[in-house]
């Protein structure tokens, strides 16, 4: 739960590495691309690239490098030659990378091509209540803190927030104690030390929180057939705040509140 300055710089290498994941996916046009075909690139990059590992394949029997969830697509989707994204779609992409022993996780939301208003303003709220929880992070605070935060900023803008899943603390393992919930009353659960890791990863549905797993036993949609987006950081408690392990360049004004 608690990690050793040494143990810290190891996850602080792997959140860069990660980060740097994304930056690539950045770049990409996904339209008419598959699924499976990100999920290739992205497995090149990590292994090729990053001399790291993609530590999603393989835990608990998945195959692959990414979890992809278009649309009504809560988490967990898995790539397929199959799903091709199209012009309108919002597509998350959820990576975890292993270095050196060590795992950093985090995931993005992206549009493909033109997304509607809707869907774009969706994106954008899940994207800010990420934000709004990881700012309440402090040593002294407390789990409850951060959960208030996202939950209510997500039913101030009209969203659902899904309670089934949720963030955990990462290191050595993808999932480790504790869990961070995305709802909760300010002053309550767990207080907060320095040298804590885990991740921060709301999901927010357009309509009402109830959630079903497909077929597959993997994934997760919404149950009325409306859009989810998801957003996730690898963050580690400090003194004064939080660090942001996966933090991207672009996001520097969100770290600091000022978007």
């Amino acid at each position: 739960m608690v990690k050793t300055p040494d143990e810290l710089a190891l996850m602080r290498a792997s959140g860069r590495l990660l980060a740097s994941v994304f930056e690539m996916l950045d770049g990409l046009d996904l339209i008419n691309a598959s699924s499976l075909q990100v999920n290739d690139l992205v497995e090149a990059f990590i292994t090729e690239d990053l001399a790291a590992r993609p530590a999603s394949k393989g835990q608990y029997g998945f195959e692959y490098a990414l979890n992809c969830s278009v649309n009504h697509v809560v988490c967990h989707g898995a790539p397929s030659p199959r799903e091709i994204f199209r012009d309108g779609d919002i597509v998350n992409f959820d990576i975890t990378l292993e270095k050196n022993g060590f795992i950093a996780d985090s995931s993005k939301t992206y549009p493909v091509g033109s997304p509607s208003p809707a869907a774009r303003r969706l994106v954008r709220v899940a994207n800010e209540a990420m934000w709004r929880g990881i700012r309440q992070i402090r040593a002294g605070a407390h789990l409850g803190d951060i959960g208030h935060a996202i939950e209510r900023h997500a039913k101030r803008n009209g969203y659902s927030v899904v309670r089934e899943f949720c963030g955990h603390g990462i290191g050595r393992e993808m999932h480790e104690e504790p869990q961070i919930l995305n709802f909760g009353r300010p002053g309550t659960g767990m207080e907060l030390r320095e040298g804590m890791v885990f991740t921060i990863e709301p999901m927010l549905n357009q309509g009402a929180r109830k959630v079903s797993v497909a077929d597959d036993g993997w994934t997760v949609v919404t149950h009325d057939g409306k859009l989810s987006a998801q957003f996730e950081h690898t963050v580690a408690v400090t003194k004064t705040g939080v660090e942001v392990l996966t933090l991207r360049s672009d996001e520097t004004a969100m770290l600091e509140g000022r978007a």
